[in-house]
This record gives C-alpha cells, structure tokens and sequence, in this order.
C-alpha cells in the first residue's frame, strides 16, 4: 500500500501501474468534500515520491465515480471573504493540476456517474474510459455557479468550445455515446470490461504506444481559435445563452465569458480567471437561493426514504374517474412500472383517459425517449374498467372525481366495500378536507390525500395528506408509491387547501385586490413574470380554469374567513358568472387561439374589460414595486401560518412545495427563503406598511418574535 486513507487509497498493481481509488468510507458515494481533498493531495505526494511507478490508474470504490463536490460545506464556504475563497479555489485547483502534471500517464476508468468535480479530476487526467451505463457532466449552472475546478479551462479544450459551452450551460448529464462522439472520453466499453480496458489503454501509453505528453499538450495551451473564429463562437453563444437563461440566472452567460477570457492564456492564468469568476458567482442571491433549494430538496429525500421501514409494496393500482387527470395519473403509474386499474361509470371517460395516457407516451416515443415497445408495455399496464371486478387485488387506489365533497364521499365507500382490508383509498383532492372525506369511511386509517398537480406528466409534486385517523402505515406506503412513480411527494398535515393551495390563494387574493384597485391585469401578469413567475396570475388563472378557482376560492373562504373572505365580488366572480372559465373553453382574463403545434396561444382580449368593469371599485396609482408586495406579501405569511400550524414541519418542506408545486421562482428560493432574502426584520415592517389591504397582510406574532431576535428561516 503506498497510500491509505479514509476516502482514498493507492495500490501497487503490476508492472509499475499504482490504482489510485475513491472509496469514501462511511458515504454511499464519492464526493470531493475537505477529507477527500486532503486525501488527493497526500496521495499525489506519495506517487510522486515513489520511483517505481510508470503508470496511474484511477478508480472507484462505489456504484458511482464521483457526484462531484460536497455542495454542504459549499454554504460555509461562500460565507468566506472572496480572498478567502479564491485562495482556497486556487488551492484546490493546485492538486487538480499536479495530479495533471505528474510524469507518468493516467488513465480514469469512470464506472458510474461522475459530475463537476467527478468529471473534472477526469479532465485532469491524459485518458478516460468510460463504461456504457455512465454519465458524465458539468451541472454547476443549476446551483447559480460554474465549474471551479478547472472545469472551464480543460473541456474546451478537450472538447472544443462550441461543446463545452453547451456542457456547461445547461449543464446536463451526458450518456456515454455522447461524451465519446465528441471526445470528452477515449473509450467506451459495458462496465464489465472497464478494468481491463482502462489497464490495457494505461499499459499501451506506459510502453509509448499512445503518447501520452502529446496528449496532455492542448490542456496546459491556450484555445486553438484565431480572434474571429473567437469572436464568432463566443458572441453567438452568449446572446443565445442569455435569451434561454434569462436575467435572473447569471452562471450560463458567465461561464461562457470566462471561457472567453481565458482563451488566450495557458492553463495556470486561466484557471486564475475561472477562480475570480467563480467567487463572483458564489457570492449572488441566485447562488445562495439555487444551493438552498439543493439542499432542500436532499433533505425531501431524505424525509421520504425514511418512511420505506413503513411502507408496503405497492404492486397494483387502481384510479377512480378517467378523463385528463385520471389518465395522466394512469400514464405515470403504468410508465414507471406498477399496472394500474382506470375505472370510471362510462366509456366516454375511459376513452379520455386511455387516449390522454397513448398521447402523453406517444410524445417520448417522438422524443427518442421511449421505444415502441416499451410504450406498448405501458399501455397494456393499464386496464380500462366499467366495474369493481379486478378490485379485490389492488394495493392503493387514488380517487380522481369531480371536486365535490358529497361525491367524492359516495363514491370513497362505494370502493371501500370492493377492496381487501389494508388497501389504500388516497384522493385526488385540491381542497377538501381530508378529515372531512373520512366521514363516510368504516376504515379512515387506510385514507389518506394524494394531490396531484396538472399536469400529471409535468409536476413534480405530490401531496400526501395525512388525515385526523390516517395511520402511519397508510401514509408511509402512499409516499413510497409517489416516489415510485417518480414524484417529489411532500407530507402535510389536514387543512382546507392542504400547503400549496392554501398558500396560492392569497397570492390570488392580493391579485384580485389589484384588479378591484384598477391595475391593469396585464401590467400584473408582465411584472410577475419578470419578478421570476413562469406566468402571471390572470394567464396562471386562466390554465388552472376560473371555476376550479372560483371553487378553491369560496372552500378557502369557509376555511380561513377571518382572511380569506371577501364580501364583495372580485374578477374571478364576473369572469365565472360570463362563463369565461379560461382555456379550458377559449376564453378568461383572455382569449385563446390554437397556434401550430396545436397548444392555445393566449391573445388580448378587450371584451374582458367590460366584464370586469363591476368589481373595479377605485383607481389607485401603483409602483411595480407596490404590485409585487401586493402580491407575494399574502403568499409569504400564509406560508409562515403553514409552518407555524404544523401543515407541514419545515421550511425546507415548504419552500419546495411551492417550487414544485406552484412554480415560485426558483433562485429565489421559495416563500421563507424570499424573506430571508429581504430580512425578517424588514420584512415584517414591509408588511405593517400594507396593514390598511386587511389581515392577509398581517404578519403573525411568532414571526414578530423572529424579527426582534434576529432569527432567519435557514442557517
């Protein structure tokens, strides 16, 4: 053994070829954290000082290669002073380079995924094998940064500029076809013949077959464009970069101006520029919002895996109530590998359904996503159904009726008496109370709500509903059943709304305040958008349908009537009363025509004015800036209420519920991280400054408490 330690060992092998192997202990993967960094810089020094080494293999101990840096001491990390931090990137960077500039050729053999830094300590390497099943990426752009350990400065020049940009802008995954085609690896082979290729590529270069040297070459030199070919690749990139990205995420355009920058300098002065840009890029709001959610979302995960020591297996499920949601329920069920029942009282649902499922799998066959038979497959994993016949065999079934409490009660006892005891009855409901539905049940232990969002296909998001009598069994398997279906399932306590809804309505609240104040809809819809919301509040109210949200409106109402309830008409009662229900018949806040790819395009429509002409009661002059609190002052405290009354039971919960669930703009975090953003302190004051527009607007006592202490929602 030349080197041992707790995340990195090397071995003498044969013929003067050491393994040099990531094996994390006590971690399921292999990430570039403090330890393992030690680690390669202790390791490096001991190949060094060994004479007897020609060669360097380097490895993997897990399934994966590695998932990159250790993103939790990241948050410390950008906490430093940017001299701090650019010292510490640089160092980093320095074991990068002298792993490259050892004298002997390196092969990586990459088993499994390898990410950021994972791929990047690849780049620093002379070869790269890479198995079949692997992927390989650049995906720092999604946390609001960029590659900072060289990555910048080598994949251009392994791969060409116009295909790093696209790497490292959209930072996606790359399988293993690709990465070769395009030369980021050397070889691809299945992962049982990686060893030995790696080994037989690393004897090749030892005997001076391959050259290794001439290979190393073009890292450690400027990109081989002249100034207009520089000009050329780097501009276009950048104003088609910054269109798909847009203002709010900064790291795509910057990563392609470091590229730029460093161009014309060797790898030690662009790995300098790199780093001054990195450090940049660490200390921006989207940065910090972006690293959040990450973390956010590991600690989703970690809440959902825990209920697997509970759960039981789901192998058949069933959904009452065909038509769009039901079938796009079936599509995500059937697609990711549990058969599924489709019943519903006629044929017409049926064929609604199952037509809506052979859409939604046609599209990822047009995609190359699927195969034809794999979408065969799917297909027949769903059974159509006009009776309770095949019931007695099914493990969950998700109720998808008409939202009214009294049918979905019938029909909930209906199907009670048709299953086996222990299966699971889980509705599809947007609003109603779960407590409430249980009512009509002889067994309300194995109730529980699952809340999709529409589309099913689309939304990452399920709320699973834990009811007064939900037993723990009856909501650890409906997690268990989400995460299977490949969903972000989020658990909620019992409430008119549950968490998103109850905390989308008094954004729409503060919407309907602004249009009865005169403030033209379409103004709202423009400086909401640009605020970071994929559309605004008419064009949302629109797609959701104005009597799917006149009915979550007067359930709100009922539920929360201290703030919730207005007794005048807003524009979503004259829009409902006009039957203007939105895209689902043509016409809303606006009109709808069909574009070329057959999607509704949303047009001006100025009949729309006379109909809300009633409920405009007075004309008031307001800032954007006004606009914007108007609008998310409501959502923000109705999501400090949820916290405080337990709905769900933390702010990492809650800030990706409405990420995922109602698209709130994701560099900003989510509700509680905007107000730590803007400081709890002042945002509390913020709020005492709107107290006039009504308890809406009312921040609670405990987040007063907050204020005064100096507390934040995270960190």
């Amino acid at each position: 053994m030349i080197y041992e330690g707790k995340a990195i060992t090397v071995t003498a092998l044969e013929s003067g070829i050491v393994e040099l192997k990531f094996d994390l202990k006590g971690e399921s993967v292999n990430k570039f954290n403090r330890l393992t960094l030690s680690e390669l810089r202790q390791a490096i020094e001991a190949i060094k000082a060994d004479a007897s080494v020609k060669g360097v293999l380097v490895s993997s101990g897990k399934d994966v290669f590695i998932v990159g840096a250790d993103i939790t001491e990241f948050v410390d990390n950008f906490k430093l002073p940017d001299a701090e931090l650019l010292a510490g990137n640089l160092e980093v960077n320095r074991i990068f380079s002298d792993f490259e500039d050892l004298t002997v050729p390196t092969v990586v053999a990459i088993n499994g995924i390898a990410l950021g830094g994972g791929l990047e300590i690849a780049l620093a390497a002379d070869y790269r094998v890479m198995s079949s099943e692997a992927k390989i990426g650049l995906p720092e752009v999604k946390l609001g940064i960029y590659p900072g350990f060289g990555g910048t400065v080598r994949l251009p020049r392994v791969i060409g500029v116009d295909n790093a940009i696209e790497w490292i802008a959209s930072g996606k995954e790359n399988r293993a076809d690709d990465a070769l085609k395009v030369g980021a690896v050397d070889a691809v082979v299945v992962p049982q013949k990686l060893r030995e290729a790696a080994l037989d590529l690393l004897g090749r270069a030892i005997s001076g077959e391959f050259d290794h040297k001439a290979k190393r070459q073009p890292k450690l030199e400027k990109i081989k464009l002249n100034a207009i070919e520089q000009m050329m690749a780097f501009e276009t990139a950048k104003g088609f970069v910054a269109g798909q990205a847009g203002p709010n995420y900064p790291a795509p355009v910057e990563a392609i101006k470091t590229i730029q920058k460093a161009a014309n300098f060797g790898r030690d002065k662009a790995i300098e520029v790199e780093a001054a840009g990195f450090v940049k890029l660490a200390k921006t709001s989207a940065a910090e919002s972006l690293i959040g959610l990450f973390l956010n979302d590991q600690e989703l995960k970690r809440k959902a895996k825990a209920y697997d020591k509970v759960a039981r297996n789901v192998s058949q499920a069933a959904v009452l109530g065909a038509g769009i949601m039901g079938g796009g329920i079936a599509y995500q069920s059937a697609l990711k590998g549990t058969p599924i029942l489709m019943k519903d009282i006629n044929e017409k649902g049926i064929e609604q359904g199952l037509a809506e499922a052979a859409k939604l799998l046609g599209k990822r066959v047009e995609k190359g996503r699927l195969t034809p038979a794999k979408m065969a497959e799917a297909l027949n994993a769903i059974r159509p159904t006009l009776s309770y016949g095949d019931f007695g065999h099914v493990d969950i079934v998700i109720e998808a009726v008409v939202e009214n409490p009294k049918v979905k009660q019938a029909v909930l006892a209906e199907v009670e008496g048709q299953v086996k005891e222990g299966t699971i009855l889980a509705s599809n409901t947007s609003t109603i109370s779960i407590t409430l539905l249980a009512k009509a049940l002889k067994r309300p232990q194995d109730f529980v709500g699952m809340h999709f969002f529409n589309p099913v296909h689309m939304m990452p998001l399920v709320e699973v509903i834990r009811g007064e009598h939900s037993s723990e069994e009856a909501v650890a398997t409906t997690v268990a059943y989400a995460k299977k279906m490949g969903k972000n399932p989020i658990v909620v306590n019992d409430c008119p709304g549950f968490l998103v809804n109850r905390v989308l309505f008094p954004y729409f609240g503060g919407f309907a305040r602004l249009v009865s104040a005169g403030v033209d809809f379409v103004r709202i819809d423009k400086i909401m958008e640009k605020f970071g919301w994929p559309m605004g509040p008419a064009y949302l109210m629109d797609v959701v349908g104005i009597d799917t949200g006149h009915h979550g409106r007067d359930v709100m109402a009922e539920g929360f009537p201290d703030r919730m309830k207005d007794e005048r008409a807003s524009a979503i009662d004259v829009l409902y009363e006009a039957n203007r229900l939105g895209q689902k018949n043509g016409k809303g806040f606006y009109s709808y025509e069909t574009d070329k790819s057959g999607k509704p395009k949303k047009v001006f429509d100025a009949a729309v004015l006379d109909v809300l002409k009633p409920v405009i009661y007075e004309q008031r002059e307001l800032s954007d800036e006004d606009i914007i609190n108007w609008m998310m002052i409501p959502l923000c405290l109705e999501t400090v209420r949820c916290l405080e009354d337990g709905i769900v039971e933390t702010a990492a919960e809650a800030d990706m519920g409405l990420v995922y669930g109602i698209g709130f703009p994701p560099f900003r975090g989510g509700a509680l991280r905007y107000i730590d953003a803007v400081g709890v302190a002042e945002f509390v004051a913020l709020a005492d400054k709107y107290a006039e527009l009504g308890p809406l607007y009312q921040p609670t006592e405990k987040l007063r408490a907050m204020a005064s202490n100096g507390q934040r929602f995270f960190g």
